[in-house]
Protein backbone atom coordinates (compact mmCIF):
# COMPACT_ATOMS: atom_id res chain seq x y z
CA UNK A 1 0.00 0.00 0.00
CA UNK A 2 1.57 3.29 -1.11
CA UNK A 3 1.25 6.53 0.83
CA UNK A 4 2.26 10.01 -0.23
CA UNK A 5 4.79 11.75 2.03
CA UNK A 6 3.20 14.29 4.37
CA UNK A 7 3.46 18.00 3.49
CA UNK A 8 5.79 17.10 0.63
CA UNK A 9 5.06 20.09 -1.58
CA UNK A 10 5.24 22.60 1.30
CA UNK A 11 8.50 21.19 2.69
CA UNK A 12 10.28 21.15 -0.68
CA UNK A 13 8.93 24.54 -1.84
CA UNK A 14 10.19 26.09 1.42
CA UNK A 15 13.76 24.97 0.59
CA UNK A 16 13.87 27.52 -2.26
CA UNK A 17 15.88 25.18 -4.50
CA UNK A 18 17.59 25.96 -7.79
CA UNK A 19 19.16 23.86 -10.57
CA UNK A 20 22.65 22.77 -9.58
CA UNK A 21 21.95 22.63 -5.83
CA UNK A 22 23.21 19.81 -3.62
CA UNK A 23 20.52 18.63 -1.19
CA UNK A 24 20.66 16.23 1.76
CA UNK A 25 17.45 14.27 2.39
CA UNK A 26 18.26 12.77 5.76
CA UNK A 27 15.22 10.43 5.77
CA UNK A 28 14.93 9.38 2.14
CA UNK A 29 12.37 6.60 2.74
CA UNK A 30 10.80 5.64 -0.60
CA UNK A 31 11.95 9.00 -2.03
CA UNK A 32 8.62 10.78 -2.29
CA UNK A 33 10.31 14.02 -1.26
CA UNK A 34 13.41 13.05 -3.24
CA UNK A 35 11.53 13.05 -6.53
CA UNK A 36 10.22 16.55 -5.87
CA UNK A 37 13.71 17.74 -4.89
CA UNK A 38 15.25 16.36 -8.10
CA UNK A 39 12.59 18.18 -10.09
CA UNK A 40 13.95 21.43 -8.64
CA UNK A 41 17.72 20.83 -8.75
CA UNK A 42 18.23 19.14 -12.13
CA UNK A 43 20.09 19.66 -14.34
CA UNK A 44 23.37 19.75 -12.49
CA UNK A 45 22.07 19.05 -8.99
CA UNK A 46 22.86 16.24 -6.59
CA UNK A 47 20.63 14.47 -4.06
CA UNK A 48 22.16 12.69 -1.06
CA UNK A 49 19.69 10.34 0.59
CA UNK A 50 20.25 8.84 4.04
CA UNK A 51 18.21 6.11 5.73
CA UNK A 52 18.85 3.61 8.50
CA UNK A 53 16.57 1.07 6.85
CA UNK A 54 18.04 -1.00 4.02
CA UNK A 55 14.55 -1.83 2.71
CA UNK A 56 13.73 1.88 2.45
CA UNK A 57 16.94 2.44 0.50
CA UNK A 58 15.99 -0.37 -1.91
CA UNK A 59 12.62 1.33 -2.39
CA UNK A 60 14.29 4.71 -2.95
CA UNK A 61 16.68 3.16 -5.48
CA UNK A 62 13.73 1.89 -7.54
CA UNK A 63 11.85 5.20 -7.27
CA UNK A 64 14.88 7.23 -8.36
CA UNK A 65 16.19 4.78 -10.96
CA UNK A 66 15.82 7.24 -13.86
CA UNK A 67 17.95 9.83 -12.01
CA UNK A 68 20.40 7.53 -10.23
CA UNK A 69 23.47 9.26 -11.71
CA UNK A 70 22.47 12.38 -9.74
CA UNK A 71 21.74 10.48 -6.50
CA UNK A 72 23.91 9.11 -3.68
CA UNK A 73 22.21 6.77 -1.19
CA UNK A 74 23.78 6.02 2.20
CA UNK A 75 22.64 3.58 4.90
CA UNK A 76 23.36 5.29 8.20
CA UNK A 77 21.83 7.21 11.09
CA UNK A 78 21.39 10.89 10.20
CA UNK A 79 23.15 11.78 13.45
CA UNK A 80 26.32 10.98 11.45
CA UNK A 81 25.56 13.51 8.70
CA UNK A 82 28.86 15.30 9.34
CA UNK A 83 30.87 12.14 8.64
CA UNK A 84 28.69 11.27 5.63
CA UNK A 85 29.20 14.69 4.03
CA UNK A 86 32.95 14.62 4.68
CA UNK A 87 33.29 11.06 3.29
CA UNK A 88 31.59 12.24 0.09
CA UNK A 89 34.24 14.99 -0.22
CA UNK A 90 31.58 17.70 -0.02
CA UNK A 91 32.24 20.94 1.84
CA UNK A 92 28.65 22.11 2.38
CA UNK A 93 25.17 21.44 0.96
CA UNK A 94 22.53 23.93 -0.19
CA UNK A 95 19.55 22.47 1.68
CA UNK A 96 18.51 19.71 4.07
CA UNK A 97 15.22 17.94 4.66
CA UNK A 98 14.17 15.85 7.67
CA UNK A 99 10.87 13.93 7.50
CA UNK A 100 10.63 12.39 10.97
CA UNK A 101 7.62 10.19 10.32
CA UNK A 102 7.75 6.40 10.22
CA UNK A 103 7.70 5.43 6.55
CA UNK A 104 4.67 3.73 5.05
CA UNK A 105 6.98 0.88 4.03
CA UNK A 106 7.72 0.19 7.69
CA UNK A 107 4.16 0.69 8.92
CA UNK A 108 2.70 -1.50 6.18
CA UNK A 109 5.17 -4.37 6.73
CA UNK A 110 3.59 -6.36 9.59
CA UNK A 111 6.78 -8.29 10.31
CA UNK A 112 8.53 -5.03 11.27
CA UNK A 113 6.35 -4.72 14.38
CA UNK A 114 5.64 -0.97 14.14
CA UNK A 115 1.87 -1.19 13.77
CA UNK A 116 -0.94 -1.76 16.25
CA UNK A 117 -3.57 -3.18 13.93
CA UNK A 118 -1.81 -6.38 12.82
CA UNK A 119 -0.36 -8.99 15.17
CA UNK A 120 3.37 -9.33 14.45
CA UNK A 121 6.71 -9.96 16.18
CA UNK A 122 7.57 -7.20 18.62
CA UNK A 123 10.50 -5.61 16.79
CA UNK A 124 10.33 -1.86 15.89
CA UNK A 125 13.97 -1.59 14.74
CA UNK A 126 14.50 0.86 11.87
CA UNK A 127 17.91 -0.67 11.28
CA UNK A 128 17.27 -4.41 11.40
CA UNK A 129 20.95 -5.13 12.05
CA UNK A 130 20.85 -3.25 15.36
CA UNK A 131 20.98 -5.24 18.58
CA UNK A 132 18.08 -4.10 20.76
CA UNK A 133 14.44 -4.63 19.76
CA UNK A 134 11.16 -3.69 21.43
CA UNK A 135 10.90 -7.30 22.63
CA UNK A 136 14.08 -6.84 24.66
CA UNK A 137 12.87 -3.65 26.33
CA UNK A 138 9.35 -4.88 27.08
CA UNK A 139 10.58 -8.13 28.60
CA UNK A 140 13.73 -7.02 30.43
CA UNK A 141 13.30 -3.49 31.80
CA UNK A 142 12.09 -3.14 35.37
CA UNK A 143 8.58 -1.91 36.11
CA UNK A 144 9.95 1.50 37.09
CA UNK A 145 12.10 1.71 33.94
CA UNK A 146 9.10 0.90 31.74
CA UNK A 147 6.97 3.45 33.58
CA UNK A 148 9.61 6.16 33.10
CA UNK A 149 10.04 5.23 29.44
CA UNK A 150 6.30 5.49 28.77
CA UNK A 151 6.09 8.83 30.54
CA UNK A 152 9.16 10.34 28.88
CA UNK A 153 8.80 9.10 25.30
CA UNK A 154 5.05 8.49 25.08
CA UNK A 155 3.77 11.22 27.41
CA UNK A 156 1.43 8.47 28.57
CA UNK A 157 -0.86 9.47 31.43
CA UNK A 158 -1.33 5.87 32.63
CA UNK A 159 2.36 4.92 32.51
CA UNK A 160 2.37 3.37 36.01
CA UNK A 161 -0.65 1.13 35.37
CA UNK A 162 0.60 -0.01 31.97
CA UNK A 163 4.05 -0.84 33.36
CA UNK A 164 2.47 -2.84 36.19
CA UNK A 165 0.25 -4.81 33.80
CA UNK A 166 3.16 -5.53 31.43
CA UNK A 167 5.40 -6.88 34.19
CA UNK A 168 2.57 -8.98 35.64
CA UNK A 169 1.79 -10.48 32.22
CA UNK A 170 5.40 -11.28 31.29
CA UNK A 171 5.78 -13.28 34.51
CA UNK A 172 3.36 -15.77 32.94
CA UNK A 173 4.82 -15.73 29.44
CA UNK A 174 7.05 -13.45 27.35
CA UNK A 175 5.36 -10.57 25.54
CA UNK A 176 6.41 -11.45 22.01
CA UNK A 177 3.95 -9.78 19.62
CA UNK A 178 2.40 -6.40 18.90
CA UNK A 179 -1.02 -7.96 19.50
CA UNK A 180 -0.05 -9.03 23.01
CA UNK A 181 1.36 -5.58 23.81
CA UNK A 182 -1.71 -3.82 22.47
CA UNK A 183 -4.18 -6.03 24.35
CA UNK A 184 -2.29 -5.64 27.65
CA UNK A 185 -2.33 -1.85 27.29
CA UNK A 186 -6.09 -1.97 26.60
CA UNK A 187 -6.64 -4.03 29.77
CA UNK A 188 -4.53 -1.57 31.76
CA UNK A 189 -6.69 1.40 30.80
CA UNK A 190 -9.16 2.50 33.49
CA UNK A 191 -12.75 1.72 32.61
CA UNK A 192 -15.04 4.49 31.47
CA UNK A 193 -12.45 6.53 29.62
CA UNK A 194 -14.89 7.00 26.75
CA UNK A 195 -14.05 7.74 23.13
CA UNK A 196 -10.44 8.38 22.22
CA UNK A 197 -9.29 9.86 18.91
CA UNK A 198 -6.26 7.58 18.75
CA UNK A 199 -5.87 3.94 19.73
CA UNK A 200 -5.14 3.69 23.49
CA UNK A 201 -1.89 1.83 22.81
CA UNK A 202 -0.52 4.44 20.39
CA UNK A 203 1.56 6.29 22.99
CA UNK A 204 3.00 3.04 24.35
CA UNK A 205 4.06 1.92 20.87
CA UNK A 206 5.54 5.36 20.21
CA UNK A 207 7.54 5.24 23.45
CA UNK A 208 9.08 1.84 22.80
CA UNK A 209 9.82 2.72 19.15
CA UNK A 210 11.59 5.95 20.15
CA UNK A 211 13.61 4.12 22.81
CA UNK A 212 14.60 1.23 20.52
CA UNK A 213 15.85 3.58 17.82
CA UNK A 214 17.14 6.36 20.12
CA UNK A 215 15.24 8.76 17.91
CA UNK A 216 15.28 11.88 20.06
CA UNK A 217 19.00 11.69 20.79
CA UNK A 218 19.71 11.20 17.07
CA UNK A 219 17.50 14.14 16.12
CA UNK A 220 19.05 16.58 18.57
CA UNK A 221 22.59 15.55 17.65
CA UNK A 222 21.88 15.80 13.91
CA UNK A 223 20.12 19.16 14.04
CA UNK A 224 22.94 20.70 16.07
CA UNK A 225 25.39 19.66 13.32
CA UNK A 226 23.33 20.92 10.36
CA UNK A 227 24.28 24.60 10.40
CA UNK A 228 28.01 23.86 10.01
CA UNK A 229 27.42 21.94 6.78
CA UNK A 230 24.94 24.33 5.16
CA UNK A 231 25.88 27.06 2.71
CA UNK A 232 24.87 30.62 3.60
CA UNK A 233 21.37 31.15 2.24
CA UNK A 234 20.66 27.43 2.49
CA UNK A 235 17.53 26.18 4.20
CA UNK A 236 16.48 23.28 6.43
CA UNK A 237 12.93 21.87 6.42
CA UNK A 238 11.87 19.57 9.25
CA UNK A 239 8.53 17.73 9.39
CA UNK A 240 7.80 16.37 12.88
CA UNK A 241 4.88 14.25 14.07
CA UNK A 242 4.67 14.58 17.84
CA UNK A 243 5.42 17.17 20.50
CA UNK A 244 8.69 15.59 21.67
CA UNK A 245 10.22 15.91 18.20
CA UNK A 246 8.76 19.34 17.56
CA UNK A 247 10.12 20.65 20.87
CA UNK A 248 13.65 19.62 19.90
CA UNK A 249 13.33 21.20 16.43
CA UNK A 250 11.90 24.40 17.91
CA UNK A 251 14.64 24.71 20.53
CA UNK A 252 17.56 24.02 18.16
CA UNK A 253 16.20 26.44 15.54
CA UNK A 254 15.61 29.06 18.23
CA UNK A 255 19.22 28.62 19.38
CA UNK A 256 20.51 29.23 15.83
CA UNK A 257 18.24 32.29 15.60
CA UNK A 258 19.51 33.80 18.87
CA UNK A 259 23.09 33.15 17.75
CA UNK A 260 22.34 35.22 14.62
CA UNK A 261 23.23 32.24 12.46
CA UNK A 262 19.78 31.68 10.95
CA UNK A 263 16.39 33.26 10.39
CA UNK A 264 13.03 31.58 10.86
CA UNK A 265 11.09 31.31 7.59
CA UNK A 266 7.78 30.89 9.46
CA UNK A 267 6.97 32.52 12.79
CA UNK A 268 4.84 29.49 13.66
CA UNK A 269 5.03 25.89 12.41
CA UNK A 270 3.04 25.14 9.29
CA UNK A 271 0.41 22.38 9.45
CA UNK A 272 -1.19 20.22 6.75
CA UNK A 273 -4.23 21.42 4.87
CA UNK A 274 -7.67 20.12 5.81
CA UNK A 275 -7.76 18.27 2.48
CA UNK A 276 -4.47 16.47 3.15
CA UNK A 277 -5.56 15.35 6.61
CA UNK A 278 -8.86 14.10 5.18
CA UNK A 279 -7.01 12.09 2.53
CA UNK A 280 -4.23 10.92 4.86
CA UNK A 281 -5.06 10.73 8.60
CA UNK A 282 -1.35 10.13 9.33
CA UNK A 283 -0.80 13.80 8.50
CA UNK A 284 -3.00 15.14 11.30
CA UNK A 285 -0.19 15.77 13.80
CA UNK A 286 2.48 16.96 11.34
CA UNK A 287 4.30 20.27 11.79
CA UNK A 288 6.76 21.91 9.41
CA UNK A 289 9.51 24.26 10.61
CA UNK A 290 12.03 25.93 8.29
CA UNK A 291 15.14 28.05 8.84
CA UNK A 292 17.62 29.79 6.51
CA UNK A 293 21.32 30.14 7.33
CA UNK A 294 22.44 33.78 7.33
CA UNK A 295 26.08 33.31 8.40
Amino acid sequence: MEHKPVMAKEAVEALNLKPGNTVLDSTIGCAGHGLLILGKILPGGRLIGIDRDSESLDCARKTLNDYISSVTLVQDDFRNLDKIIKDLKIDKVDAMLFDLGISSLQLDSPERGFGIKVDAPLDMRMDRSSYISAYDLVNNLTENEISCLLKRYGEERWHNRIARFLVRERERRPIATTGQLSSIVLRAMPRGLGYQRIHPATRTFQAFRIAVNRELESLEEALNKTIEFLNTGGRISVISFHSLEDRIVKNVFKKFYHEDRARLIFAKPQVPSFEEVRENPRARSAKLRVIEKIR
